[in-house]
């Protein structure tokens, strides 16, 4: 008592202790500690190698859940490592946008949503240790396939599969079928993966698409860029998008019956003037590389200024085209053909001319000039009733030839 009276003598800012910040050791000490717990070390010893107490060491193991699952090593790409939940960790304690930390880790965002979701605790939120041992826990399936261990399921799938129901039919029926008796009920991947380890019967036929492998799948797996030095449209001018000054093109293919023939669209965006490009040899990155150079030589070289196009294989070799026609070539997103939407109407107004599913290698050159010629003198209300060929009079000095 009379110690307490006598710390009250002091002034309160010098009996302040100092704040105790536990648990504060930065993420790589953390997974230092975790790997050498999973090789085999005992806690204590774990904490002691990383420098931190046993009892931070405990602490930190009872957050992971209390058990510690050996990590079998290098999985698929496609899941989640112990360092992708690190960084998803990271990433919401500095109030990152899930999609910005998706694309840090690599991963599609309902992956990792899905993941924040699976891995968070209540009143903790995510924990990347316990995440990670729950999903070690999750991967280890010791236990017989379904459709392997259950004669009435196998029998039904099959004869579902010889009446050509697709897998995701047939999990559906035994959804609303078998309500109640979850030992008769399979999911898609379920059916799909026994009837490629030959559970089922043999495999031709029993799929409507006649395929007898397994197709890749690669979800959340980012794709890389096929073209070398691609130039994206985001760095496009933005006289472009602004259509007040003509020599901006955008190009696309319409393909032929079987993919077996194609016909080459540019139409200028600012006068919806079209030109088409004969492609009798195929439409492979060299042809369509030697078709554009020749076929564009007679486009006055104040109206090539820049070409945009998808990210289509046949443009692989458009740094060769850049350097003879002196187009800028700009390449759209993946999967957004709204970014060429002159050319996307374009297209769809030729199909009056070349209908889908139809044999493209029957027309000539001549052809394709007199269908551009009329969609040339045809009037536009985009352009005040004026026709594409009036419009792109107004640019030119000299004459635009084919």
């Amino acid at each position: 008592l009379e110690f307490y009276r006598w710390l009250r003598t002091f002034p309160e800012r010098d009996v302040r202790m100092p704040r105790y910040a536990p648990n504060r050791m930065p993420t790589s000490v953390k997974k230092r500690y975790f790997e050498l717990v999973r090789e085999g070390r005992k806690g204590a010893a774990a904490a002691r190698a990383v420098g931190v107490s046993t009892s931070c060491g405990s602490k930190w193991f009872l957050e992971a859940g209390g058990m510690i699952v050996p990590d079998p090593g290098p999985i698929s790409p496609r899941f989640l490592t112990q360092d992708d939940r690190i960084a998803i960790a990271d990433g919401l304690h500095a109030k990152r946008n899930v999609k910005d930390i998706a694309i840090s880790v690599g991963k599609s965002f309902q992956t990792v949503y899905r993941e924040i979701e699976r891995g968070s605790r209540p009143g903790i939120g995510y924990q990347p240790w316990w995440a990670h041992n729950q999903a070690l826990l999750r991967r280890h399936r010791p236990k017989e396939e379904k459709i392997r261990g259950s004669e009435p399921l196998r029998t039904l799938v099959r004869e579902k599969l010889t009446d050509k129901w697709s897998p995701q039919q047939i999990s559906r029926f035994l959804t609303r079928t078998h309500a109640g008796d979850p030992a008769m009920r399979a999911c898609t991947e379920t059916i799909y993966r026994a009837l490629f380890a030959g559970l089922l019967g043999s495999r031709p036929g029993k799929i409507r698409t006649g395929r007898t492998r397994r197709k890749k799948q690669r979800r959340g797996v980012p794709t890389l860029n096929k073209i070398k030095n691609m130039t994206l449209i985001h760095q496009r001018p933005t006289e472009v998008n602004d259509r007040v000054i003509a020599g901006h093109w955008e190009g696309d293919l319409i393909i032929g019956r079987g993919q077996g023939s194609a016909i080459g669209t540019l139409v200028e965006r600012t006068t919806r003037y079209v030109q088409l490009i004969h492609l009798p040899h195929g439409w492979k990155a060299p042809q369509v590389r030697d078709a554009l150079i020749a076929q564009t030589a007679g486009i006055p070289p104040q109206m090539r200024k820049s070409l945009t196009w998808d990210q289509g294989r046949e443009l692989t070799l458009h740094e060769d085209i850049e350097a003879v026609t002196g187009f800028r070539i700009y390449f759209c997103d993946p999967h957004s053909p709204w970014q060429r939407g002159t050319n996307e109407n374009t297209n769809g107004l030729l199909r009056q001319y070349f209908p889908k599913g139809s044999d493209l290698s029957v027309h000539t050159a001549r052809d394709l000039r007199d269908v551009a010629g009329q969609l040339n003198r045809r009037p536009r209300l985009v352009l005040g009733d004026k026709t594409p060929a009036e419009a792109m009079r107004g640019w030119l000095t000299g004459p635009l030839t084919s």
